[in-house]
């Protein structure tokens, strides 16, 4: 791959303030790509965009019936936002469901639907999920999560199905636990819902069924991230691209 390979294209990134959607920034723009930040946090949003060189789109994705309507420019879409919490299905908050499918199924359909014109139009469009092991396998205590990156799967191939024949790809990455905020804050609650340790959790839970016992880094994400964003992925499409020391391989 060239390193301004993607030079004179325009990437749109959601969550991309922080964690993997910063790091995929990073690496886009490192390969010429114009960034767009798109977060619900307006400070970090401006802070990552003048990180890159790009421009900042502060925008609540979980306003979904704002976005019905949406028209937006993008080479490369890049759905990353995403929130989790653990608990039990019984005592799930049904509100807290509901916006979780809000923001992880609905505002990417909604962004797809209003980039693919123009993607049409010019013959070439990548769109990137970011997934997870979690969009191939469950776990307890993450009903929302695992049921938004399971129906965000669905989305991404039929994506894949419409999109080849106007030049456009789509594909999921399925990490396991990256070392990022995300991951960060849900130790407290794994702890809770598991009875153990806050310090045991990294082993005991987000370790446990990966044969390479150590967590993600963003950037290896955003490498991977990049490579499909890059002329060279153009037969890739309606794929998932696990990234989980072996987790999935069970």
């Amino acid at each position: 791959m060239s390193e301004q390979e993607l030079s004179g294209r325009c990437a749109v990134i959601t969550g991309g303030a922080s964690g993997i959607g910063l790091a995929c920034a990073e690496e886009f723009a490192r390969r010429g790509a114009h960034v767009v930040i798109a977060d619900f946090n307006g400070e970090a949003a401006q802070r990552a965009a003048d990180r890159v060189g790009g421009e900042a789109w502060v925008v609540d994705l979980s306003d979904t019936v704002a976005l019905d309507e949406l028209s937006l420019h993008a080479d490369i879409l890049l759905n990353n936002a995403g929130v989790q919490t653990v608990a039990p299905l019984e005592t799930f908050s049904p509100e807290r469901f509901r916006f979780m499918q809000r923001l992880m199924v609905e505002s990417p359909f909604l962004l797809i639907r209003a980039v693919l014109p123009g993607m049409y139009e010019r013959g070439w469009g990548r769109i990137i999920n970011i997934s997870s092991a979690h969009g191939l396998r469950a776990s307890a205590y993450k009903s929302a999560y695992v049921t938004a990156k399971h129906a965000l799967e669905g989305l991404s191939k039929v994506t894949a199905l419409e999109g080849g024949a106007h030049g456009v790809t789509s594909n999921c990455i399925n990490p396991a636990y990256v070392r990022t905020p995300l991951v960060e804050k849900q130790i407290a609650d794994q702890a809770r819902v598991h009875g153990i340790g806050e310090d045991e959790v990294v082993e005991k839970v987000m370790l446990t069924e990966s044969v390479i016992k150590r967590l993600i880094e963003p950037h290896e994400v955003a490498s991977l991230a990049a490579w499909l964003a890059g002329d060279d992925a153009g037969m890739v499409t309606g794929a998932s691209y696990t990234m989980d020391g072996g987790w999935t391989a069970r």
